[in-house]
């Protein structure tokens, strides 16, 4: 049973999606007028002599009440579709001429609604998770977070298929996927090994010439950081050693890993039988390579300050320790210990106060918009600052990656790689705290939950794309 303080957690601000929460509630409606069985007939005595005769009744009913359900909910996404179509259209009219700056329909409802860069087929998904789900035919519970949260990830893979089937007349498909690593890929602080099922499906996806990348918080610099990317990923490497793999040799070196959000980038080599580290020269955005070194140093010195004044403050001396390294600074628990939720979320609200005031502060006066990016998140049982973010680390990779697309393999060849032909999958997309969030400004987005989930998505999108 759902306690009532989960019920109140979940509607903290900072761990809320208000769009899902948006349908969720349009999906309310039709659920209550429409799902009562029991109250399809009120005048029942007059017609059924018996219980046993009305229970028949209810029987039969269930199945016309299931359809008028479907229907009212299909409804629904059709008219959420269309908005979402008209928003794409607006940002495109704000794009070519920002002097306008007009406001769609749905940010008038939604404000916190970002930028949808394909559209979505919410009828069509939502037909095929009803199917899966059983979504029209239950009665007493209305359709959940996760229901809507499932429907706009299958509405997501939908849109992306199409636009890669369709890619000889647009010009445009499916070019790169970017996973999270722990919780999406494999279990909190766990490694890939050869037998996980996630492992044959990243074969698959490499083998249809997609370029495949893990962008994680795990922050290890140079070749000696190969390594470490090789142990959390040695299931997936031994897969692409074996003799009888079915890559070539240039599929295989579509693997790359962008570590400590945007700050390392490591690519397969065939070579040397692992990752290889990638000069930052060779792929940093110009923004990234203007930042001031001595402005980092002092972003990192004055939030590691705070978080030791925190893990005071908190008396979780004794059972964490503070992480020290070149752009990332965090607590985590030791040996046999943990920290507690709160405790998570408060540092990270914390910090991230803190850093708005650094980077406004005269210390950074041109590190705004335009300047040197942090991100502070919680990893689930630890808390981190990282200069830099992932959406950052996923524009970085389109950039860099369209250097390695041959000129004939696409009827336009678009540099950099497009948000519309890029795809993110990972775990935490809540609006604060959750570092997979910054990548929906540079990619389309699914939001899974574990990594069964996420064995799950890339079997429709692999499906969907050879169907």
């Amino acid at each position: 049973m759902t306690s009532r303080y989960r019920v109140e957690y979940a509607l903290k601000s900072h761990r809320r999606d208000e769009f899902i929460e948006w349908i969720k509630g349009l999906l309310a409606v039709p659920f209550v007028l429409h799902a009562d069985v029991e109250n399809y007939d009120e005048g029942f005595t007059e017609h059924y002599s018996t219980m046993e005769d009305y229970e028949k009744y209810l029987e039969a009913q269930e199945s016309v009440i299931a359809s008028e359900c479907q229907i009212r909910y299909q409804e629904i996404f059709a008219d959420v579709e269309k908005l979402v179509d008209h928003t794409i259209v607006i940002d495109d009219i704000n794009e070519k001429d920002p002097e306008r700056n007009l406001n769609s329909r749905l940010r008038k409802l939604v404000p916190s609604v970002g930028r949808f860069f394909t559209p979505l087929p919410l009828t069509e998904a939502f037909l095929i998770e009803d199917e899966r789900r059983s979504i029209s035919k239950r009665r007493l519970v209305s359709p959940s977070f996760n229901d809507i949260r499932v429907i706009l990830n299958t509405a997501q893979v939908l849109a992306l298929t199409k636009i890669y089937k369709d890619h000889l007349r647009s010009g445009s498909k499916l070019k790169l996927i970017t996973f999270d690593g722990d919780v999406t890929l494999y279990e909190d602080g766990k490694s890939l090994e050869e037998k996980d099922p996630v492992v044959q499906r990243l074969v698959k996806l490499l083998s249809l010439n997609l370029f495949v990348s893990v962008v994680t918080a795990a922050g290890y610099p140079g070749q000696q950081g190969a390594a470490k990317y090789h142990e959390r990923l040695r299931g997936l490497l031994d897969a692409l050693n074996r003799d009888d793999c079915i890559l070539t040799p240039k599929q295989k070196e579509n693997l790359l890993v962008m570590g400590g959000e945007s700050n390392y980038l490591f690519r397969y080599s065939n070579e040397l039988k692992t990752f290889e580290f990638i000069d930052a020269g060779e792929w940093h955005l110009p923004v990234m390579l203007n930042w001031d070194k001595q402005k980092i140093t002092f972003i990192m010195e004055t939030i590691g300050k705070h978080l030791l004044h925190l893990q005071k403050y908190f008396n979780l001396e004794s059972t964490t320790t503070l992480i020290k390294k070149e752009r990332s600074i965090g607590i985590i628990p030791n040996d046999h210990c943990k920290i507690l939720r709160e405790h998570l979320e408060e540092m990270v609200l914390s910090c991230s106060n803190k850093l708005d005031e650094i980077l406004t502060g005269r210390q950074l006066t041109d590190s705004g918009k335009n300047g040197i990016r942090v991100c502070a998140f919680n990893g689930g049982s630890d808390v981190w600052v990282d200069i830099g973010d992932k959406s950052l680390g996923v524009e970085a990779l389109q950039r860099y990656l369209c250097q390695s697309i041959d000129e004939d393999d696409y009827l336009h060849n678009v540099c950099p790689i497009l948000k519309s032909e890029s795809l993110h999958i990972g775990d935490q997309f809540a609006s604060l705290g959750a570092n997979d969030f910054k990548a929906r400004l540079s990619a389309c987005t699914v939001w899974i939950a574990n990594p069964r989930e996420t064995v799950a998505i890339l079997d429709d999108l692999i499906n969907y794309l050879e169907k």
